[in-house]
């Protein structure tokens, strides 16, 4: 049995007799040296080779993915050169837009000064004709107070008409003598308003001024143009109505 056991001792003698055959032989045989050089060499060559081609596994890889980073780098600039463009027809169309709000601006502002002419033509006529009223009013007053005072002194009642300025109110047709007052408005025109505002303004003598009226009273409407309500109520409250050619109301239902 012990003479199958393995010789430990031998082998490590074999061992160490071929490093020392080598060193010799690498001293001495210039040949065998370089055939180790180069057997070095080449491996050391190969693991190189393996970590070249390790990196540049490496590399392709890299390659590959800086490859899917330019893929979609440029998929994004493809889609930011479509929002561009969306976005450049949004801005076309909103200058077009803008276009046509400019023309409907200058259409209102030519409508808006042809309205402000038309304003104007109308602003003088008004003003012509409120002038032309005015004239006619004051004329009016002038023709109620010397038919009033005709018509008075038919029925033996003389007395000067004038106007009565109040800080109040104006009373436009006034006169006065020892026993009688007349108190009216003239009007070219006139419904119930006017035979309010007289009763009105008899209401104000009455409470503030009784000092203008007398004994015997006369209201009275000179209308030139009187509407019928106007007739039926002056008639009913005893107002004397009249114009330069005819009394609705006539002065003697008001005095007799």
């Amino acid at each position: 049995m012990q003479g199958n056991k393995p010789n430990l001792r031998g082998e490590k003698d074999l061992s160490t007799s071929i490093k020392k055959e080598i060193i010799r032989l690498l001293k001495e045989d210039e040949e065998f040296r370089y055939m180790v050089a180069g057997l070095i060499g080449i491996e050391e060559m190969l693991k190189r080779l393996d970590r070249i081609e390790s990196e540049i596994k490496g590399l392709r890889e890299e390659q590959v993915r800086l490859r899917e980073e330019q893929t979609k780098i440029w998929d994004e600039i493809k889609g930011l050169r479509e929002e561009q463009t969306k976005i450049w027809d949004e801005i076309k169309g909103l200058r077009e837009e803008q276009t046509k709000i400019w023309d409907e601006i200058k259409g209102l502002r030519e409508d808006f000064n042809k309205m402000l002419e038309e304003i104007r033509r109308i602003n003088i006529r008004l003003n012509r004709i409120e002038r032309t009223v005015e004239k006619l009013t004051v004329d009016v007053e002038e023709e109620a107070r010397s038919f009033i005072k005709y018509h008075l002194e038919q029925a033996g009642i003389s007395m000067d008409i004038d106007t009565l300025k109040l800080p109040e109110a104006e009373i436009n047709i006034y006169g006065a003598n020892k026993d009688w007052c007349v108190i009216g408005e003239a009007s070219l025109r006139g419904g119930i308003k006017i035979l309010d505002e007289l009763l009105d303004k008899y209401k104000l003598l009455k409470e503030k001024y009784p000092g203008y009226l007398r004994k015997n009273v006369i209201l009275v409407l000179y209308v030139i143009l009187p509407l019928p309500e106007l007739v039926s109520e002056a008639r009913k409250r005893n107002i004397w109505l009249l114009k330069a050619t005819k009394e609705y109301v006539s002065l003697k239902e008001i005095i007799y």
